[in-house]
């Protein structure tokens, strides 16, 4: 996945693509792939890096949706769980079974989260990853060691999925372009083209490192640019009216002490009625998350201190000891994309999370909503939306089936590099050949050189942040650390882009500024 050689693909002067997609999340990359595996000729063009935004900051779960289930929403979950089942079956390298506690303080809950989570597991029709169960309170206190004892009525056990989301949206990307389809990150879409008749007809495009604008003439032309829907509506329409408003949720990383366990947490009821999450990922723990409307979409948005005082809080009452400032390595935000509420004041909980395609007058495709458990989904119903809309030939779809990037079955969970699946063997080919790329990043963990080279080679790395944020995932995991290892990172980046110490004095500093985002500290 050469970015030069997808560049010269996208400069075809005379060439009219079947399909241009604008954004390089987890909606737009699947659509991308949806198109090209139907043979379709598809460009995917992403404003900064694949995943950057919405899709690398998710609670890092593939689930059918416990929460919408206590709504009554049976056909989400059910749509949910079935393309769980096959996420996971498509990417067994990313996608693992997760085991989750629900520690009960009233004995009715054991019986009400029972029945509820039984009902959960018949809904998943043979794509089921376990069988729900209860559990009395000493085996809680066996499978979460660091339960809060007090008052323990015993629990339930349930099963959901657990993945690494910007690597699964990396292997799109990659399988897009394995199956003849032209995929670009850092490509600003700044225009949409329009024929005689009005119908949308293509797109303008700069590419962000070189300055220069290309034309890309389509068909079709799909909108899949998270909670940004509205600024390509407006490009095609002048007087659209806003959409999607953002919702903003934040995770909290800490160390694995506050849970020592191969088991999740999920608390079903929190103070404001939501869900809370305490998940193990890359031997951290990811907590969360929050749901607050905010009144602009950002690239990176900040943590608000009450969205992490509600995580320390909530965690304090199921965590023991309970988890302080201090103990925050890492504090992510991300904006899911949901539909503006027609009422003011209407709480984003309220809102649906469930997906929609829309069509322009002009016959721009929009597709917004949705989560990353759907994602294969939600590409099928647009796919067939713009075939419907635009002329597009008629294929079906085949994606239901359809092994992602790095397929490998029963990966070895113990390395941090099961996330490569069978690209593995080839980053440590790497080592074999040069074996200085064996080099740590960081003593505190296992990524090494060989890491950075690889993803400058062959994921389309291009910054210092396409590195340490996306490919590994350490700005994640430990923000601090990422700091420490940004000039390390930086000097194998710069031999292998042949750039020299000003370019990599200017990355460490533009990612250490965005990585002090990532570290709250009590003022």
């Amino acid at each position: 996945m050469e970015r030069a050689a997808q560049i010269k693909k996208l400069s075809e002067k005379d060439k009219i693509w079947d399909m241009v997609v604008v954004g390089g999340g987890a909606t737009g990359l699947g659509v991308a792939v949806d198109a090209a595996t139907r043979g379709m000729s598809v460009a995917c063009l992403e404003k900064t890096d694949f995943a950057k935004c919405t899709s690398s900051r998710s609670t890092k779960l593939v689930h059918g949706g416990v929460r919408y289930l206590q709504k009554g929403d049976v056909m989400l979950v059910l749509e949910a769980l079935r393309e769980r089942g096959r996420m996971k079956a498509n990417a067994p390298h990313l996608v693992k079974d997760q085991a989750f506690v629900i520690s009960n303080y009233r004995y009715w809950d054991n019986f009400l989260y029972f029945c509820g989570l039984t009902f959960y597991d018949l809904l998943s029709f043979g794509f089921g990853y376990g069988r729900s169960k209860f559990i009395s309170a000493k085996k809680v206190m066996k499978y979460i060691p660091t339960s809060v004892e007090k008052g323990l009525k015993g629990g339930v056990v349930y099963h959901d999925g657990q993945f690494d989301d910007s690597r699964m949206a990396v292997n799109l990307a990659q399988t897009c372009v394995e199956n003849g389809g032209t995929v670009a990150n850092h490509a600003t879409v700044t225009g949409i083209l329009h024929d005689e008749a009005g119908k949308v007809a293509g797109v303008k495009f700069v590419d962000n490192l070189s300055g220069e604008e290309y034309t890309l003439k389509a068909r079709s032309v799909v909108n899949a640019a998270g909670c940004f829907v509205d600024d390509i509506m407006h490009m095609d329409s002048p007087e659209h009216r806003k959409m999607v408003t953002p919702s903003q949720g934040v995770h909290l990383v800490l160390d694995m002490k506050f849970l020592q366990s191969d088991y999740a947490i999920m608390v079903p009821k929190t103070s404001d009625g939501r869900v809370l999450f305490a998940v193990p990922w890359h031997d951290k723990v990811v907590v969360g998350t929050t749901d607050i409307v905010r009144p602009t979409a950002e690239e990176e948005p900040r943590p608000l201190k009450e969205e992490i005082d509600f995580i320390l809080g909530t965690a304090g009452l199921y965590m023991n000891p309970a988890p302080t400032y201090k103990d925050i390595l890492s504090v992510f935000a991300g904006q899911r994309p949901l539909a503006a509420p027609k009422k003011e004041g209407k709480n984003t909980k309220e809102i649906s999370r469930s997906h929609k395609v829309i069509t322009s007058d002009n016959g721009l495709v929009t597709i917004t909503g949705g989560k990353w458990t759907s994602y294969r989904l939600m590409a099928e119903d647009t796919v067939d939306k713009a075939i419907e809309v635009c002329g597009l030939p008629k294929r079906k779809c085949v994606t239901k089936k359809f092994r992602i990037h790095g397929y490998r079955k029963n990966p070895d969970l113990t390395d941090h590099m099961y996330v490569y699946g069978s690209d593995e063997p080839k980053i440590l080919r790497l080592i074999e050949q040069e074996p200085a790329l064996g080099e740590k990043l960081s003593q505190k963990f296992g990524y090494t050189l060989a890491e950075v080279v690889w993803a400058v080679r062959e994921e389309m790395a291009i910054t210092l942040e396409d590195v340490l944020a996306r490919r590994v995932r350490m700005l994640f995991v430990d923000a601090r650390e990422a700091m420490a290892a940004a000039p390390k990172a930086a000097a194998v980046m710069a031999r292998e882009l042949g750039r020299d110490q000003a370019w990599i004095d200017e990355q460490v500093k533009s990612f250490t500024d965005l990585a002090k985002n990532y570290i709250f500290e009590q003022k």
